[in-house]
């Protein structure tokens, strides 16, 4: 007993979300997100080299996925939540301030995906294979970014008295920091359920099942990806409905709840059309090139090597069997070597053939 009332009863928020080294202000949230961003880009560069792919094409790739998700996040959120932009005394201007909250991850994704593509066309990697190292890091990211509403106090659901209940205070958004009272003391809205946590917790759950599932099954490029697709609604359709945040209905259900199940049936078309897909090829190793060996002479011929082509035939040389094409029988025919119609490398056609077919293509 005495071990069960000396845990917590509850889960503390941050009651200050924004620090200030001089003019700059360092935002829990953006930190967040940032280091979300690393961890995923590490992850996603160490399977792509397990793959063969080369070290530091992650960040390549990256430097056009992370600005295309960031825009495509918040354009979703501004869609599917304009009400305090631009409904009745919104703020235009706040529909930039990123800092503050509103990330949609459907948006993040969706857009960020592209930005993928792209990258991957400039580098020379197929893209089904990036998606796939990338999704267990996507996942981390998206635990590691839901510590950010915790700093921003938001992300919750209904009230609770659950021992790991959490503790949100009165926020005041733009300063990014709890409202206080007469004393200086920070003042508390209330105890509600950490949905934030809830979905930190999944997300870690299905990383792990995803680098579980691409190595111990045989997957097409892509189903990995595709399993991340069809996971993450299946977790975030409960959670949704645990949340007690105002958002836009459909039907009754949050618009959230929706995405998810098309979202989730769109993982299910992903998984079996890549599933017909032909594999991509295997990044062709860098090696250094060598120098083609030339058989054909630069120079005059000498005289004084014997197994020189372009030593002139000499009267007697019909005599010499092996010398030209033909032999030295008496009646001045034999049958033709096979060997002098051979590739100067000494290749014949058919393995010519078979070294070309095992060289892997270039993409």
């Amino acid at each position: 007993m005495s071990l069960l009332a000396a845990l917590p009863t509850e889960i503390p928020s941050p009651s200050v979300g924004v620090w200030h080294l001089g003019p700059l202000p360092i935002r829990g949230y953006a930190m967040c997100i940032l280091a979300g961003i690393v961890v995923a880009v590490w992850l996603t560069q160490k399977r792509l080299e397990a793959r063969g792919h080369r070290k530091g094409v992650a960040i390549d790739i990256s430097a056009w996925a992370v600005p295309f998700g960031i825009v495509g996040g918040r354009l979703y959120h501004l869609i599917t939540t304009p009400q305090p932009y631009f409904g009745e005394n919104g703020h235009p201007w706040k529909a930039f301030a990123i800092y503050e909250g509103g990330l949609g991850i459907w948006g993040a994704v969706a857009l960020g995906a592209v930005g993928a593509w792209i990258g991957c066309r400039k580098n020379g990697v197929a893209f089904r294979d990036f998606v796939d190292a990338a999704a267990p890091g996507l996942a981390i990211a998206q635990a590691m970014g839901r510590f950010g509403n915790w700093f921003n106090n938001e992300i919750y659901g209904a009230p609770t008295d659950l021992p790991w209940r959490l503790r949100i205070y009165e926020w005041d958004t733009s300063a990014g920091r709890a409202l206080v009272d007469a004393q200086g003391n920070p003042i508390v809205k209330g105890y509600f359920q950490p949905t934030f946590l809830y979905e930190a917790l999944w997300c870690l759950v299905l990383a792990t099942f995803l680098i579980w599932l691409g190595r111990r099954r045989q997957l097409k490029a892509g189903q990995v990806f595709a399993a991340y697709v069809m996971g993450y609604p299946v977790g975030r359709i409960v959670i949704e409905n645990m949340r007690s945040d105002s958002a836009n209905l459909i039907l009754g259900q949050r618009v959230n709840t929706w995405v998810s199940i098309l979202v989730f049936v769109l993982g299910i078309v992903l998984w079996r059309r890549f599933g017909r897909l032909e594999q991509p090829a295997l990044p062709e190793p860098v090696t250094p090139a060598e120098p083609a060996e030339s058989t054909e002479s630069t120079g005059p011929a000498d005289p004084a090597d014997p197994a020189d082509p372009a030593e002139p035939a000499g009267p007697g040389d019909a005599d010499r069997v092996g010398e030209g094409s033909h032999g030295g029988d008496s009646t001045g025919t034999a049958p033709e070597d096979p060997a002098a119609h051979e590739p100067a490398d000494g290749l014949n056609h058919t393995a010519r053939r078979t070294a070309d077919a095992e060289r892997p293509a270039q993409r």
